[in-house]
């Protein structure tokens, strides 16, 4: 049932989609899940839920256009659920628009397979990745995802490393050009943001384990299926699936090294984890078993956030 309706309109599932998300961020702004949010600062909200929305088509997208699940768009409906799942992501600015950013970057990335404009899709996807570590420092380790495409892909010359070391340092020093005019120390700011910290304390309420439980174990064991199925796909999206495994592997290490621990890097496992997810329930033959796990999913985020 649950299932069946969101493999068919997409248009109906990006409205559902959009419903959801704007139910997450309305719960964070209510609960006041950051000082700027308890300040009543409406366009603020407006903004994250914008960001928040957009990243949701670039996910839509980015699975549509590269075949990154078979016939359904279940990543639609699983992506915004996580939003509730974790609200408090929706509020922190610097994560979303760092997000935006490596999903941009993404885009390009594994659109490598179509070996058209190769150079200025691997300068794009380093601008992006580049750029959203000027908002979330971790983030750079996206560039790893940058890396193994173009070791994976089959033109490997030396002049694609070369595009992607003089995409980022273009971005590095345009910014470090400004922040001088403006008498700011960039160095100071950037270095600031690589602190790392192993104190998970903050994960040991109710609700943090129930969504390490959904989001880890259930995302762990799909990613083994995910990984096991790549050998059957066509040799020219095989790179895809490996990127998308190699941004969740990422995600789950800035997770894990983030220094704030206040949810905020949550945010960049919500996509790998919708496509890797989705893909899993497409495989599952038993459809009692497939609705089932499709409804933990939608329905759990609602109850714990209305707790």
């Amino acid at each position: 049932m649950i299932t069946s309706i969101f493999s068919k309109s997409k248009p109906t599932n990006l409205v559902i989609g959009f419903l959801i998300i704007a139910f997450a961020c309305l719960c964070a702004f209510l609960k006041g899940h950051n000082s700027v949010a308890t300040n009543n600062n409406v366009p603020f909200v407006l903004l994250c839920f914008a960001l928040c929305f957009f990243s949701l088509l670039l996910i839509n997208f980015i699975t549509g256009k590269n075949n990154l699940s078979q016939t359904t768009t279940l990543e639609v409906p699983l992506y915004s659920s996580f939003f509730v799942l974790v609200p408090e992501t929706t509020l922190h600015l610097n994560s979303i628009i760092a997000t935006v950013l490596i999903l941009l970057g993404l885009r390009r990335i594994i659109s490598l397979r179509s070996n058209v404009k190769v150079k200025n899709k691997l300068f794009d996807a380093s601008l992006c990745i580049t750029l959203a570590s000027l908002f979330y420092a971790w983030s750079i380790l996206f560039f790893l995802v940058l890396l193994l495409a173009v070791y994976l892909h089959p033109e490997n010359k030396i002049r694609h490393w070369l595009i992607v070391l003089v995409g980022s340092l273009t971005v590095y020093s345009i910014t470090y050009s400004v922040s001088f005019v403006a008498d700011h120390d960039f160095f100071e700011h950037m270095f600031n943001g690589f602190k790392i910290g192993f104190n998970f304390g903050a994960y040991g309420t109710p609700k943090y384990i129930i969504v390490l439980i959904l989001t880890m174990c259930f995302g762990l064991w799909a990613s083994w299926f995910y990984f096991a199925g790549i050998g059957q796909r066509k040799k020219l999206v095989r790179p895809a699936y490996y990127v998308t495994l190699a941004v969740l592997f990422i995600a789950i290490i800035i997770n894990s090294i983030d220094f704030k621990k206040n949810g905020s890097a949550f945010v960049f496992m919500f996509a790998p984890l919708s496509i890797i997810i989705a893909n899993y329930i497409e495989t599952i033959a038993r459809v009692w078993l497939k609705e089932s796990i499709m409804a933990i999913f939608l329905f759990v985020p609602f109850i714990i956030v209305l707790l």
